[in-house]
């Protein structure tokens, strides 16, 4: 069996991003909270396209989970993770205790407003700070020149995008597609929650996303297919749909209630059983 080299510091990973660059090697940053699944595994395949030396991080960051929120229970496996990883042809895996991402006294947050305040930002209070912070981390610590990020998280990739303009981080950031199985159900780590009949509620959150879609394109307003992808889900059996939105592509605000008439997105977020799922599509 093939393995992957391990680090748990910020200088080890800094010493061996050192070497490499010394030999004139372009390096890409994976940023993972583990749990990883064939989606994860497309974007260490996509960046190993992009540079000469690949490294995921695998940290479950406490700091973007609510109170409410799943941070105990999220699935983690860190042998079947470094192993996924060799098999995906990584050359190293960063994983870091909290006590080395937030050491003692650690007493900085990286605040994005506008991008990250409506959709999660609005249904997940804090959520984004935690994201940034902990991925501008990433970026400084890695020294990367590619970072990429799935575009499932659509609006993490937007805000991570705002704040490497903003604090002129120099890392080109890339958004891959998102990995979806068969049946149209983007990939999760937070999949493995779902009971069989769970997954076949699930399964219809991109249905809706696609129709969504067509109707915008053929013209329809967008106050119009918001309601009619909301009612959807409600039909399907979601039991909370924290948001069914059409948003500007750019910046994520609202193109008002007619035809959408700039490029667009359709996001998602409702929840099923005891899972949380988000999807979007591009109009």
């Amino acid at each position: 069996m093939s393995q992957i080299p391990i680090v748990r510091t910020v200088a080890d990973l800094r010493a061996q991003v050192r070497a490499w660059k010394a030999k004139g090697e372009r390096v890409a940053l994976v940023p993972t909270m583990g749990a990883l699944h064939d989606g994860h595994l497309s974007l260490v395949a996509l960046a190993r396209t992009k540079t000469d030396r690949v490294v995921a991080s695998v940290f479950v960051n406490p700091t973007q989970f609510g109170p409410n929120e799943d941070f105990d229970a999220y699935p983690r496996g860190e042998a079947q993770d470094a192993e996924a990883l060799a098999s995906a042809q990584c050359d190293l895996m960063y994983a870091p205790t909290v006590a080395e991402m937030y050491p003692e006294g650690f007493a900085t947050t990286v605040n994005v407003t506008g991008v990250s305040e409506p959709l999660d930002g609005a249904a997940r209070p804090g959520h984004f700070a935690g994201v940034a912070t902990v991925v501008t981390k990433l970026l400084l610590q890695s020294g990367a020149d590619v970072a990429v990020f799935g575009e499932k998280d659509y609006q993490q990739l937007q805000v991570i995008k705002r704040v490497v303009r903003d604090l002129d981080i120099p890392v080109e950031i890339i958004g891959a597609p998102t990995s979806r199985l068969e049946s149209g159900l983007a990939r999760s780590s937070r999949n493995a929650y779902l009971s069989d009949a769970e997954r076949e509620v699930g399964e219809r959150l991109n249905l809706a996303l696609a129709d969504a879609v067509r109707r915008l394109q053929a013209g329809e307003t967008v106050e119009r297919v918001e309601a009619t992808g909301r009612a959807a889900l409600e039909r399907a059996g979601f039991q909370r749909i924290d948001y069914f939105e059409v948003r500007n592509a750019d910046d994520l605000s609202h193109p008002g209630p007619g035809p959408l008439a700039v490029p667009g997105r359709v996001l998602a977020a409702a929840v099923i059983g005891r899972t949380r799922l988000i999807d979007n599509m591009a109009v």
